[in-house]
């Protein structure tokens, strides 16, 4: 595979979906044509493995990357990412999930801002989503966090266009297997964000539920560990020095007899055991960045992940 030249590829991880990737295939014929190369990432599927004759049967080139087990969203996409890098190398890549809520009929408006020179990576801006009451309000309390806590601001997911350039970048940074678009801020890549539309699923349910969802939230903030490192280190800086003052305060108070008894102690014994939590919390914030970021460094060899690649032409030769 390592020179093809291939104009444009769009990477999908696809997790016990044979429905709805099917479907998928044939609406990205419909909307972009024959020239599309499908690199389909199964994550370790069991009961639906995605097939090659899929692909094959919507008109499309492409291949399925299969992995040994199931890594989870974030890193079949990293997977993806790494082999469009190393075997198409020159090629427009676009991210986009399997189950139709990204819609293949958007990619030429998401890929159109792509020609600008000073663009690496188109992010889908949603426009609206058709969601619970109770997923907007923890998405708003999310992003108000990750706000707060690294001084981004995170409103995209994992549906980009990305130029050569970018994908090139982005397949050599640890962090992509831990949350895509965290990554893509991280970057220093220059980004910018299209209005899309978000469509409803082709089939089946979402296999993302409450917790997992959290889960992929905190995962951004373990990208910027550092960052959230520095802010908590403030945080705690700023509360023991006000916890100090406090008990000077009161110290001062007691020795010139304007403390009621046993206020004083009381206050003091406070505002220590704040002090000394402070300092438990930075202690704990430290160990738990450096487990992180040494963990994050396995995240980059993709290669390691992937049980077999099949291309489509090979899966209708022995069809054939």
């Amino acid at each position: 595979m390592t020179g093809n030249v291939v104009a444009q590829v769009v990477v999908t991880p696809v997790y016990e979906d044979r429905i709805a990737s099917s479907r998928l295939f044939k609406e990205l014929k419909l909307a972009l044509g024959r020239d599309v190369f499908v690199v389909a990432v199964d994550d370790g599927s069991v009961r639906e493995p995605v097939e090659p004759s899929a692909i094959a049967a919507a008109g499309l080139k492409g291949v399925v990357v299969r992995l040994k087990r199931n890594v989870g969203h974030q890193k079949a996409i990293m997977v993806g990412i790494g082999y469009v890098a190393q075997h198409l190398p020159m090629a427009t890549c676009v991210v986009m999930d399997s189950d139709g809520e990204d819609l293949p009929s958007t990619i030429p408006d998401l890929l159109a801002p792509l020609a600008a020179d000073d663009v690496d990576v188109v992010v889908a801006q949603r426009r609206s989503r058709v969601e619970t009451v109770e997923f907007k309000l923890f998405y708003v309390i999310y992003r108000f966090l990750f706000k707060l806590m690294t001084g981004r601001s995170i409103s995209f997911g994992n549906f980009m266009a990305l130029k050569p350039s970018a994908v090139k970048r982005l397949a050599g940074m640890h962090e992509l297997g831990i949350h895509v678009a965290a990554c893509v801020l991280t970057s220093k890549l220059r980004v910018t964000r299209q209005p899309i539309s978000r469509g409803p699923r082709y089939a089946g349910k979402s296999k993302m539920n409450f917790s997992g969802l959290v889960l992929h939230g905190f995962q951004a903030f373990m990208v910027f560990a550092e960052y959230v490192l520095v802010r908590v280190g403030i945080a705690c800086t700023a509360i023991a020095a006000f916890s100090l003052a406090g008990i000077l305060i009161s110290l001062l108070l007691k020795l010139f007899g304007h403390a009621t008894p046993g206020w004083s102690s009381t206050v003091m014994g406070i505002l220590a055991l704040v002090l000394s939590q402070t300092g438990v919390l930075t202690l704990m914030t430290l160990m738990l960045t450096g487990i992180v970021r040494g963990n994050n460094l396995l995240a980059s060899n993709y290669l390691e992940l992937i049980d077999e690649i099949v291309p489509v032409e090979k899966e209708v030769a022995l069809a054939g």
